[in-house]
């Protein structure tokens, strides 16, 4: 028993820290009134009017008529997909008023297993962004389908479930538990036995797999793609989580059916999944979220509930987190009201943070752990010829199956085409938007490539080349040429991870990423100026997807819908197999 806590709300000794004449936002009553936050130590000690527990030691925050919020909560981020080392991302979320995140760090143990994520929950620490950890449900997603790093096993996800900041198992995919795989089956009965969440992963799922889904016990889903889908899992009891990231602007869509029928808001919260650096550096985080639901007409409370308590209820956190309320852990956003809504002060752990809208801390740059660094190995250096798609020397033209990305988010469809043939070589086409793509293993383990032809980028010249690539971070490669696409691979290997544009065998430019091939340890605003400048140098060369390798990223995972690329070859992702890209060879 804290012992400090409750001598301040007993008023037998004096607060930390009082905020004082602010607004506060009940998300329990649903009510907004006059009243102030006091906080011991890292947690809130009371709240409403809070006099009684000043005294001379005590600091005083005036919040001169601001809204006293909760702080935020993202229930489903992948701070990797920010690019951003772990302590550079908390500096950024913190100052737009997210004090909590839900992560499985599923980026960073595709590369370097359990042992490289609790490295970077350890570097964690030393800021004042809380993290829960939700434990990854298998690494690889599809052992048979690509080739990772790291490696998640039932006897790993037991071990990992152990950790006292566990709070569920990860992206349980409803295909795989629908199809009722051993493993995944195990480890999803371990999470439940130790009173952890099952967190889901269902993008298109028929009625039977939600069902199956919902009866395992999973609880939560962040993959709903539509309306209906938001309404069918609200109706299963499913905590929904609706998604408006950097690659999947989905939020006011997904409201329109909640909104149109008055449907009860509690089980639905907002969360990111994936944050481009430009828009965590532009626009922020769950505040920009939140604007957003208020333009799409949501109440201004219910907006902050979606942001806070309805966060917490989803892992049964609201003990702890998500509320001003006596004991949690006191996380404390001041902010303006619902016509501009921006957060001013923000109070984490009962540290103020940041001020004025900018953080008043700085965290070092971490002396990262040897197993996050030097993780690109290649079996040997890439070769043009490396990436052609061949078929028999005699023939003119072939038919092939083309992926091309939907441009709002990075969903895959079909498309036959046909292609022209020199001396056995398939030829993209840039007047169809045909490019060539192909994904390299990196990891040092078969050297695999695999290659496959992809529409929706528009680029008309060069190559490009990224070591971020869902869910097994192999380098992934488009280009107009193989010669330039091999300049490129061969370039990531050498910056030991990162993102690389080459044009006629010259790198116009690159950006590094240390950090197991994916991650920064510069700033958000020093990472988004280096993006701004490569993704302007891509729209010179025709590129229409404003965040490229963001989306390339998603078109190596082979448990999103319809099509992928791995080192195993072009997937078809309903049929979980390895397919040939060529349909007819044309003679």
């Amino acid at each position: 028993m804290d012992q400090k806590l409750l001598a301040v709300a007993g008023g037998k000794e004096p607060a930390d820290l009082v905020v004082k004449n602010g607004k506060i936002v009940n998300v329990f009553s649903g009510e907004i009134y006059d009243g102030g936050v006091a906080v011991a130590g890292d947690k809130i000690a009371a709240v409403g009017d809070v006099d009684y527990t000043i005294g001379e030691s005590t600091k005083i925050l005036d919040a001169q008529g601001k809204y006293l919020t909760p702080g935020f909560i993202d229930g489903h981020i992948h701070p990797e997909s920010s690019n951003l080392a772990i302590r550079s991302f908390a500096e950024a979320v913190l100052k737009h008023g997210t004090t909590v995140i839900m992560t499985d760090l599923h980026e960073i143990g595709v590369v370097g297993g359990l042992e490289a994520i609790e490295a970077v929950l350890k570097e964690a620490e030393t800021t004042d962004l809380k993290l829960y950890f939700i434990v990854p449900s298998h690494v690889p997603f599809s052992p048979n389908l690509e080739t990772s790093g790291g490696r998640f096993d039932t006897e790993i996800i037991k071990r990992a479930l152990e950790r006292p900041d566990a709070v569920g198992l990860s992206e349980c995919v409803g295909m795989y538990l629908a199809a009722g795989f051993p493993e995944l089956m195990a480890s999803c009965d371990t999470a439940l036995a130790k009173g952890k969440s099952l967190q889901g992963h269902l993008p298109d799922a028929d009625t039977a797999t939600l069902n199956t889904c919902i009866a395992a016990g999973v609880s939560t889903d962040h993959e709903s793609l539509s309306g209906k889908d938001v309404v069918d899992r609200l109706r299963a009891g499913c905590s929904v989580m609706l998604r408006e990231g950097s690659s999947a602007r989905s939020l006011t869509q997904l409201l329109e059916p909640v909104l149109a029928d008055h449907l009860d808001t509690s089980n639905l919260s907002i969360v990111t999944d994936d944050l481009h650096t430009i828009d965590l550096a532009t626009t922020g985080h769950l505040d920009e979220s939140v604007r957003t639901a208020l333009k799409a007409g949501v109440e201004f409370l219910t907006a902050i509930q979606m942001v806070t308590i309805n966060a917490a209820r989803a892992f049964q956190l609201d003990r702890f987190v998500g509320c001003l309320a006596p004991g949690r852990r006191a996380d404390i956003n001041l902010t303006t009201g619902p016509e501009d809504f921006r957060v001013d002060t923000v109070v984490s752990g009962g540290r103020i943070v940041a001020q004025g809208g900018e953080s008043v801390v700085h965290y070092p740059v971490a002396e990262h752990n040897p197993i996050l660094l030097n993780t690109v190995h290649l079996k040997k250096a890439v070769e043009a010829s490396d990436f052609q798609v061949c078929v028999s020397e005699s023939a003119k033209a072939a038919k092939v199956k083309v992926m091309d990305t939907l441009p709002w988010i990075p969903i895959t469809q079909s498309r036959d085409v046909a292609l022209n043939v020199v001396d056995g070589v398939v030829q993209c086409d840039l007047d169809q938007d045909v490019l060539y793509i192909a994904q390299v293993e990196r990891h040092g383990k078969t050297g695999g490539i695999g290659k496959a032809f992809m529409g929706g980028f528009k680029l008309k010249k060069g190559a490009i080349a990224s070591s971020m690539g869902h869910d097994n971070h192999n380098i992934i490669v488009m280009g107009a040429n193989h010669a330039d696409m091999a300049a490129a691979v061969n370039r990531v290997a050498a910056l030991q991870g990162g993102q690389v544009f080459v044009v006629d065998g010259e790198v116009l430019c690159e950006i590094p990423f240390p950090v197991c091939g994916l991650q920064s340890d510069l700033s958000a605003e020093e990472l988004a100026e280096e993006k701004r400048k490569f993704n302007a140098t891509l729209r010179e060369y025709g590129c229409e997807i404003n965040y490229t390798c963001m989306f390339l990223s998603f078109i190596c995972l082979a448990a999103i819908p319809l099509y992928a690329i791995t080192d195993k070859g072009f997937i078809d992702v309903l049929q979980q197999k390895v397919i040939d890209p060529i349909l007819e060879v044309l003679e």
